[in-house]
């Protein structure tokens, strides 16, 4: 489930992305907006995006280390620790 979120998500930014590139080669076209502008801007859209995803990453990581704390499920450590 929370990965077909995440594509979900995924699928929603990249369409979202290929709908701003679009609108701002229209407005390059019509010469409200200058090629630099437009990089500038969708260079900015892209970092922003990866600090982003580098968010929700760590959100979801830590939200699945609490769910197998409350399950009490063995994690590699508790398994290692078992072995030796």
């Amino acid at each position: 489930m929370l990965k077909e979120l995440l594509f979900t998500g995924m699928g929603g930014a990249l369409l979202i992305k290929e709908k701003v590139e679009e609108e701002l080669k229209k407005l390059e076209e019509k010469g409200k907006i200058n090629t630099t502008d437009t990089k500038s801007f969708l260079e900015s859209l892209k970092t922003k995006g990866e600090n982003e995803e580098n968010r929700l990453k760590e959100e979801l990581k830590t939200a699945i280390k609490e769910v197998i704390e409350e399950l009490g499920l063995a994690t590699k450590k508790d398994i290692e620790a078992l072995k030796s």
